[in-house]
């Protein structure tokens, strides 16, 4: 069913790139007062993820929560500096969610603790549901959903499969919901570089993969041949170099078609919300129509997908706040936490279109 909504951002945000770039710059130094919910009184934990690797989170429980968010980040960065995950755990927390944020293979704590390397949800779906079981022997809801965005969701997408693989006593995985999905690293990549401010943004991104390298070779010394990290000077040579030997891949191009969590999709059978832009400055708009079909096909995905957005933005206009009666900007968390909200006593069989 062919649902019609009303998600709109300011006039000068009507621009995927406009969006992306303002989103990250004013989002970074304002957020904060845009949302009048609090920092949640996080407890830092390291839970046992797969492969018994330790994986470092943040936990909050509220008086009386009704279930648990687990949510993680994209493909740079460590959850200190993620504040726009820190903006899920001030709303999930203030609407009664237990909330663990927690920083995934190879980055941030996690890579302090542990020289296992990402993996693109191959491994970190597992992760998933072993850091859903540490969480609720530490006190939460059994009931759990999962969150991300960018490459984050994809891991979340993995999840949620890992989720019906594997079995884990007093602990139910709902389902997961994600913003602006990694989901097929093939495609989306030789689009990135074919334009200027995508190759911008991907010299931008190696340079942070880069930085990384070097740190877990600092922390574990001859986990990566510090030759290899010096040849790193694109996304695909970062996984060439540094991922794709260690998970047992002859090429990146065999790497990305098994970690395609477009692949996922058709076989998921519990609840997903994904929202996806039109105009995401990341990935290749060729994606689209394999997305709608995959969602249309299964009655577990609800799809939102917008014609603006840019990644991982979607900040709202003030007369889109008042019609969704969101009491900030953040429009994709708001869905996101209504989404949840409306599957704890019922599921969805719909895909949304939104103009």
């Amino acid at each position: 069913m062919m649902v019609d909504s009303t998600y709109n951002p300011p006039t000068f945000l009507r621009n995927g790139i406009a969006m992306t770039v303002y989103a990250t710059l004013w989002g970074r130094r304002y957020w904060e007062s845009t949302t009048p919910d609090g920092e949640p009184p996080y407890h830092k934990v390291v839970f046992n993820g797969g492969q018994n690797v330790p994986i470092f989170g943040w936990l909050a429980i509220p008086k009386n929560a009704h279930s648990t968010i687990i949510a993680t980040y994209g493909v740079t960065g460590e959850l200190a500096d993620q504040w726009f995950l820190h903006l899920l755990g001030r709303k999930a927390y203030a609407q009664g969610f237990a909330v663990v944020l927690f920083d995934w293979r190879g980055h941030g704590k996690t890579a302090e603790l542990s020289p296992a390397m990402s993996s693109d949800g191959l491994y970190e779906g597992e992760d998933f549901v072993k850091i859903a079981a540490g969480a609720v022997a530490m006190g939460c809801p059994s009931k759990c959903w999962l969150a991300g965005y960018s490459l984050g969701g994809q891991l979340v997408l993995w999840g949620i499969k890992a989720s019906e693989d594997l079995e884990v006593r007093n602990v139910e995985i709902a389902g997961g919901a994600v913003i602006c999905p990694n989901i097929d690293s093939m495609r989306s990549l030789n689009y990135l570089v074919s334009y200027p401010f995508g190759r911008y943004l991907e010299s931008r991104i190696t340079q942070k993969i880069q930085q990384q390298a070097w740190k877990i070779h600092q922390l574990h010394p001859g986990v990566l041949n510090p030759e290899a990290i010096k040849r790193v000077n694109s996304i695909w040579n970062s996984d060439k170099e540094l991922i794709i030997e260690s998970l047992g891949f002859s090429s990146v191009a065999e790497y990305y078609e098994a970690v395609n969590a477009l692949n996922l999709l058709p076989n998921l059978s519990k609840p997903t919300l994904i929202i996806y832009d039109i105009d995401d400055p990341f990935f290749d708009p060729s994606i689209i129509p394999d997305l709608k079909a995959a969602a249309a096909q299964n009655s577990t995905i609800d799809l939102m997908l917008t014609r603006y957005g840019g990644h991982v933005g979607h900040i709202s206009s003030k007369k889109c706040q008042y019609h969704h009666q969101d009491n900030d900007p953040w429009w994709a968390w708001n869905r996101v936490l209504n989404w949840i909200q409306t599957q704890q006593d019922k599921s969805f069989n719909k895909i949304y279109f939104i103009k």
